[in-house]
């Protein structure tokens, strides 16, 4: 009798990864972050979570995941942490930058604009974000303030310590490069790290779309959820939805990532653009 490939997997994995355990992560992280993984994401879990049992010393699955699902705040954090999936770029999506800048050129300086980055990552994006504010008013000065959050605790420390390796910013514009970053000596040669007047524009904060209270308050003139509401099942997706709508202002804008498309929101937002949303007319949000 052949054995099937999961079982000859089995055989030379360091731990044993059992239905129920696979399982178990699916409805833990769910719980935690709304991340809805399918079964083809078994052997992600399985090598990102490994990791977290070599560094804590256990023996099992089941005994790491007793130790997430007491409570422990430090170790659903890392949990987290480790399946969080952040794939970003600078100017990612570049279609949507020259609509946000007409956007801030239309409301003016006659007030402070307020952008809400709510899957900041690595900082790519909220950096993006703060480039086309400086460039759209021409100083580093602009009536603009912006939040980034992530679920990610991780990420977001690489987001406000802005220095990234010079490979994720080869495509970018020399001019755009000179103005924004510095490049790295000696030990940090290799590396760039964005100037201290763009990262003053951009407070990071941690922030679970997840939670039942976000710690602030509209009203927005943009909100940025790009690439992130393919992790959520539908469901969560309208949830999420629900409450960004009364964040937004009558003529803000939603920005969603190239495959996500709130059709099952259409009571709420409206198509406006490529994956653009403004408030639906009778928004029943409003």
């Amino acid at each position: 009798m052949q054995s099937s490939a999961a079982d000859e997997q089995a055989r030379v994995r360091d731990f044993e990864f059992k239905d129920e355990d696979f399982e178990r992560v699916r409805r833990l992280i769910y719980g935690y972050a709304g991340i809805s993984l399918s079964a083809a994401k078994r052997d992600m879990v399985y090598s990102r979570l490994t990791r977290r049992l070599r560094q804590l010393g256990l023996e099992s699955f089941n005994t790491y995941l007793d130790r997430v699902e007491s409570g422990d705040a430090e170790e659903c954090e890392a949990f987290t942490n480790a399946l969080t999936t952040n794939l970003t770029a600078f100017f990612r999506e570049s279609h949507h930058f020259p609509i946000f800048a007409q956007h801030l050129k239309r409301a003016g300086a006659s007030r402070p604009q307020t952008v809400w980055c709510s899957a900041a990552s690595t900082g790519e994006e909220p950096y993006s974000i703060a480039m086309t504010a400086v460039e759209t008013f021409g100083n580093f000065s602009p009536p603009v303030r912006i939040l980034a959050s992530d679920v990610d605790t991780n990420v977001l420390a690489t987001a406000q310590a802005g220095v990234y390796t010079e490979d994720r910013i080869e495509k970018m514009d020399p001019d755009r490069l000179k103005r924004f970053f510095t490049r790295g000596s000696g030990n940090n040669a290799g590396k760039v790290r964005v100037r201290d007047e763009l990262r003053n524009l951009v407070t990071f904060r941690q922030i679970n779309l997840l939670e039942n209270a976000w710690p602030m308050r509209g009203a927005f003139d943009v909100i940025f959820c790009r690439n992130v509401m393919i992790y959520f099942d539908k469901p969560t997706q309208l949830a999420i939805l629900e409450r960004f709508a009364p964040l937004l202002r009558d003529d803000g804008l939603l920005f969603a990532g190239h495959s996500e498309s709130f059709h099952n929101a259409a009571h709420l937002f409206k198509l406006r653009g490529k994956t653009v949303y403004g408030l639906a007319p009778g928004s029943m949000a409003r």
